[in-house]
């Protein structure tokens, strides 16, 4: 008991580790309830392009002289629009067009990153450095993903409906369109909130591991959200932790946390486990 008491509180008496576990929770939460809404919208690839297409903003934002977050964000929303657009005026299916712009506004990032001289380390815009977020940095994050947060909630049942039926939500007289732009927007923000934590290439998997989870577990939506964020939040603890003790990269640890749990749900969700299915058809 001595033993795993030490392994829980040893690291946070460091206060760096204090600072990388509250932005680490911050991050799960929030990315956890949006996640709920992307995997029953089906954007998981959404995320994927928003995420790796900020890389282009953070390094103009930096030239420019303006925060980092600002460029994320506005290269994020920029990625969205524009993948709207070409899916609207096109012949080419959406997943295509994400695939394109994504790849192609990355490309365009490490381009003008390799032509600038900067202070920045490139791993960490990618996979994020939680060890060395300061406490402006955790102020901006709480900021930035409490708002977000308070926001998706405010709207949770609208965005529920949109995602589960945008034609009936027509049809009810609800701004689908409003809806659609909002949720993009929301996207882009949890993204910039995420960065300091996991970067933008792990982002992708606390948008997705949580709600896929819980969506194995549950049939109601609102349990889905408490499953969803409980898995997030403990993951981001225990990842966080074994990071400190395993001398590795806190964000991997989170996301590799985050996989485990989605595992175990594979195999043991009451309803749809493989275990479970298994021992059934033995029986």
């Amino acid at each position: 008991m001595n033993i795993l008491f030490d392994w829980l509180v040893v690291p946070l008496s460091y206060p760096f580790m204090q600072r990388a576990l509250l932005v680490s929770l911050l991050v799960a939460a929030v990315c956890a309830i949006l996640s709920c809404y992307l995997v029953l919208k089906g954007w998981s690839l959404m995320g994927d392009a928003i995420s790796h297409a900020v890389l282009p903003g953070i390094v103009l934002a930096y030239v420019a002289g303006i925060p980092l977050a600002i460029g994320a964000f506005v290269a994020g929303l920029s990625c969205a629009l524009f993948t709207g657009y070409l899916k609207e005026n096109s012949r080419v299916k959406e997943d295509t067009v994400m695939g394109i712009v994504f790849s192609g506004m990355f490309g365009f990032g490490l381009v003008i990153f390799s032509k600038i001289e900067t202070d920045q380390h490139l791993l960490h815009i990618l996979f994020g450095n939680v060890l060395g977020v300061t406490v402006q940095d955790l102020v901006e994050t709480g900021f930035v993903a409490g708002g977000t947060l308070l926001i998706v909630l405010i709207k949770r049942r609208d965005l529920l409906l949109y995602c589960f039926d945008p034609n009936h939500a027509r049809t009810i007289g609800l701004p689908v369109r409003v809806l659609h732009y909002g949720l993009l927007v929301l996207l882009s923000l949890t993204i910039v909130a995420s960065l300091k934590a996991v970067g933008i290439i792990l982002v992708i998997a606390m948008l997705i591991a949580p709600g896929a989870t819980a969506y194995l577990l549950t049939d109601s939506f609102g349990r889905m959200l408490v499953i969803a964020t409980v898995v997030a939040t403990v993951s981001a603890a225990l990842g966080t932790i074994a990071s400190f003790h395993l001398d590795g990269a806190t964000g991997a640890c989170i996301v590799l946390t985050q996989a485990v749990f989605f595992v175990a749900a594979f195999l043991f969700a009451p309803k749809h486990g493989v275990w479970r299915r298994a021992r059934t058809t033995v029986a």
